[in-house]
């Protein structure tokens, strides 16, 4: 009967303790960098319901819509509040808003509307003496149309506080038949304009990449000095384009050319060069040998072994590369619109700012649909043609 060789390496005290320093080493890195990032998981929980009316609103895009209506009912209300002081309430067929002051150090302030239109979205803005005004509540009438609610009273940001305020609570509603809302329509043509972006963008890319990427690969250039020292200029060159984030590039872009959707074509266009060259130039390194040197041993000069040995080898990934590069332009076009490189995500930042989350959704949901079908139609191709 053989036995089966011992081989457990022996324990080792060196490598125990390496072990010990690099697990307490990680451990105070991972420690270090919860502290400095903030991480604060509680607030994930504690602060859940902060984020609800966002995400109910980007699952409920602003596809249809019908007409607006709204009520308005705004009360003057004089800061400081005069004792026994009553504003006069403020009425729109049969609807009527009172404002109650506390003219105590609360500072708090009762609104009461009445006979309003049952169950509908109320917005409360206050307006301050210099012109400005601020939304301070969100609510919803009762089954009766009545509204009561108690609002701290806001502080102007700017200016002085003494004058004639005024509490307004707009009502506002949709009725009438069902159409294609304006923001369907809107980043419907936006989306359109940033898949051409990405189209264009790409397709500048490859022309000037494609003669570059020769100029990039190792295996052609390191024959010769001058070939060498063309590799090396062209590889940083390659590395300093694709170092600087197609944002950067935007934000340039739109300096020189203003906003619109011609800098966003020049940003992706720059990084798409420098990408795609650096993809072609490894893809030509990676071809296999054996053509080159049968080519070669006939005499052909080194254009031809190029044109004959080369090409026809680095084609399907040139391909490849390619329609994965427009694949990645749509997502970044979305991203260069957010300075003003045009596209949709120019529509989409103005949407978020403005607080228009339902409009925002209908830019986000148009985003996830069409790089999901370009994810697909890429694969499709690639399969076919590669």
């Amino acid at each position: 009967m053989t036995q089966t060789p011992d081989i457990r390496r022996p324990f080792s005290w060196q490598r125990f303790l390496r072990n010990v320093v690099f697990i307490v080493l990680a451990i105070a890195v991972y420690a270090y960098g919860w502290k400095v990032t903030r991480i604060d998981l509680k607030t994930l929980i504690t602060d859940a319901g902060d984020i609800k009316p966002l995400v109910l609103d980007l699952l409920r895009p602003e596809l249809f819509t019908r007409e607006k209506q709204s009520i308005r009912l705004a009360v003057e209300y004089p800061v400081p509040c005069p004792p026994e002081f009553t504003p006069k309430p403020a009425t729109y067929k049969g609807t009527v808003l009172e404002v109650k002051p506390a003219c105590g150090p609360s500072n708090k302030v009762r609104l009461i509307l009445r006979n309003g239109r049952p169950n509908t979205k109320a917005l409360v803005r206050w307006h301050f003496p210099i012109g400005s005004d601020v939304v301070v509540a969100q609510a919803r009438t009762d089954d009766q149309g009545n509204l009561d609610l108690v609002i701290a009273r806001p502080k102007p940001d700017i200016g002085g506080d003494e004058g004639i305020h005024a509490a307004e609570v707009i009502l506002e509603w949709e009725e009438g038949p069902v159409k294609i809302s304006n923001t369907l329509r809107t980043v419907a043509d936006k989306m359109v304009e940033t898949i051409f972006l990405a189209l264009m963008a790409t397709t500048f890319g490859v022309i000037f990449a494609l003669p570059v990427s020769f100029f990039g690969a190792r295996n052609l250039m390191m024959t010769t000095p001058w070939g060498a020292v063309t590799y090396y200029v062209v590889r940083l060159v390659f590395n300093v384009l694709r170092s600087v984030e197609t944002l950067i590039w935007a934000v340039i872009f739109i300096v020189w050319v203003g906003i619109g959707p011609f800098a966003g074509v020049l940003a992706l266009t720059i990084h798409s060069i420098a990408a795609l060259a650096k993809l072609y130039s490894e893809a030509i390194e990676s071809i296999d040998p054996g053509p080159i040197e049968a080519i070669t041993a006939t005499g052909a000069t080194r254009l031809q072994t190029i044109i004959y040995a080369v090409v026809p080898q680095v084609i399907p990934p040139f391909i490849a590369f390619t329609i994965y590069r427009w694949d990645i332009n749509v997502r970044m076009s979305t991203v260069v619109g957010l300075v003003g490189g045009g596209g949709i995500g120019y529509i989409l930042i103005q949407y978020i700012n403005l607080l228009q989350y339902r409009k925002a959704a209908v830019a986000m949901w148009a985003i996830v649909i069409v790089v999901s079908l370009m994810d697909y139609l890429s694969g499709y191709v690639r399969e076919k043609i590669v």
